[in-house]
């Protein structure tokens, strides 16, 4: 199945502990580069979830964001630590003493004092446990929706591997015409020029022209690319690298049979070649 590297995911859970929200984003990129943004409750999760991804991505820049809110019973569990509040109250009465006009101080202040306030810890196992199967949820969904994209870029590369045939199989079709006409051409000229010519020596020079012009090899090769990309397509396996690996070689095939053109269709179909191949790398940029 092809996978796009482009995708979005965003998936909610909620319970006595309160709620988490996560986002997954993904775009293109050459390796699998993940970025975390975890609440500091959570923090600690962080290697775990990175493979967690891993066993599931293969290429792509994903982005996965956590926001999580306590549940208000949570937030309100407290406790007041009398024994720092005594010492502050006794501090206060012996800096009064010495005061000459001291300022009451009132129980708020004393609350505001850090560590007086000592809030419930909350038991975070179920959180951890309700972020792992959200991340799991939402990497499915993340999958599913590269996997519809990959089938619009799969559609996308078959129909531009067709053309590339179709335009193949053109210039195989001309190829002996613009061989004889060359030939042609080549005889009138000298015929015009009337000059002598040693017979055994233009055979020889048209036998060499001939071999630089023939671009069945390329033409060949081309057609074994687009059989590769045929197969690679129908793999199951992450296929971008390999993709745009065969898509540099039917570059390169296109670029021979340009520089080897001597007729006007065959340049035109060189150049109709490249536009095809680069609008089919464009979609394989795209894909896992």
């Amino acid at each position: 199945m092809i996978r796009s590297m482009t995708a979005f995911s965003r998936q909610e859970s909620s319970g006595d502990w309160g709620e988490l929200t996560l986002e997954l984003r993904s775009v293109n990129h050459r390796y699998l580069d993940i970025s975390l943004r975890l609440p500091e409750e959570l923090r600690q999760l962080e290697p775990g979830l990175r493979e967690q991804i891993s066993q599931k991505l293969a290429r792509g820049k994903l982005e996965c964001n956590v926001r999580f809110n306590k549940a208000n019973m949570a937030q309100n569990e407290f406790t007041i630590n009398k024994e720092l509040a005594g010492h502050l109250a006794k501090a206060s009465r012996e800096v009064d003493a010495l005061l000459y006009s001291p300022s009451p101080i009132n129980s708020l202040d004393v609350l505001h004092w850090p560590g007086v306030l000592e809030y419930a810890r909350q038991d975070m196992t179920p959180v951890h446990n309700a972020l792992i199967t959200t991340l799991d949820v939402a990497l499915d969904d993340l999958i599913a929706n590269r996997e519809r994209e990959g089938d619009k870029l799969k559609q996308l590369i078959e129909q531009r591997s067709d053309a590339i045939r179709a335009e193949i199989a053109q210039v195989q079709k001309i190829l002996p015409d613009i061989t004889s006409k060359w030939r042609e051409k080549l005889t009138t000229r000298l015929q015009e020029l009337k000059v002598e010519v040693d017979e055994t020596r233009l055979a020889q020079e048209m036998a060499m022209m001939a071999q630089k012009m023939d671009v069945e090899e390329e033409l060949d090769r081309i057609l074994t690319h687009l059989d590769e990309i045929k197969a690679v397509l129908a793999s199951d396996e992450p296929v971008g690298r390999r993709l745009d690996f065969l898509m540099q070689e039917l570059h390169r095939e296109a670029n021979t049979l340009g520089s080897k053109s001597i007729d006007k269709a065959s340049t035109k179909s060189s150049v109709e070649l490249k536009v095809l191949i680069e609008q089919a790398r464009e979609q394989v940029q795209n894909i896992e």
